[in-house]
């Protein structure tokens, strides 16, 4: 197996873990996270926000990776976009994550202190748990923002370079535009970034990111690319529909 099977298996091994880590993560704290009441609810249910937090910092890491692992064939073709690729998603994008996971990580703690001190129920503590709450969730939208950008950045050099078939770099430069303005929308307070619409507007590009995961780990990138190290522009049109297949 040759360095760049290798890389396309690990970046699709890192998109799924990645993925499957963030809607965990919504999974598990569910309605606990809604309406931070007391010091001793949170407490009572310090573990799910825990796990939630760490499933956060998995997902920042598995997909802070892909830009890396995946830099060294995306530079061949556009060294500028590969790099911007690595700052979006690889940098900026693993620091609103890690503001989201410490910020629920500090509402556990806080709760804690309010219990052990005795304030069971303090408004106090809900003005601080609906800070730092409100603050994790300012860096939700963000992040989209920026996934957003370092998308665009990916899908157009895998398009250029044609490293996958062409259908799926189109569907990933479509699926971003509904993606950033759910974004947008969250960042102007217009949309929640849990609400049905929000939700539906970032289907388009789950559903693409997991397909090109699986085609990366089943039959990864376009070989004649890899071989001529630019976007196989000259091959016969028979042969390309071939790789397109």
């Amino acid at each position: 197996m040759n360095t760049e099977r290798k890389i396309a298996i690990v970046a699709g091994i890192l998109y799924i873990i990645g993925t499957v880590a963030g809607i965990l993560s919504v999974v598990v704290t569910g309605t606990v996270l809604a309406a931070p009441n007391s010091p001793a609810q949170i407490s009572a249910n310090a573990n799910p926000i825990i796990l939630g937090a760490l499933l956060v910092l998995t997902m920042g890491l598995a997909l802070a990776m892909v830009p890396v692992v995946m830099y060294p064939i995306l530079k061949k073709y556009n060294p500028v976009l590969a790099m911007g690729y690595v700052v979006f998603r690889g940098a900026l994008e693993t620091v609103t994550c890690l503001i989201l996971a410490i910020c629920w990580l500090a509402i556990v703690m806080t709760a804690n202190t309010f219990v052990q001190a005795g304030a069971v129920t303090d408004s106090t503590f809900q003005a601080t748990s609906a800070s730092l709450l409100a603050i994790g969730m300012t860096s939700v939208p963000l992040t989209a923002i920026i996934f957003s950008l370092g998308a665009l950045m990916l899908y157009f050099v895998l398009f250029q370079a044609r490293l996958l078939p062409r259908w799926i770099s189109v569907w990933g430069l479509v699926a971003v535009i509904p993606y950033f303005a759910a974004a947008f929308l969250g960042v102007l307070g217009l949309t929640d970034s849990e609400s049905a619409i929000s939700s539906l507007m970032f289907f388009p590009m789950l559903i693409q990111e997991m397909v090109m995961a699986v085609w990366l780990i089943v039959k990864g990138f376009n070989p004649t690319a890899i071989v001529s190290g630019s976007a196989p522009s000259h091959a016969p049109r028979y042969q390309l529909a071939q790789n397109e297949a």
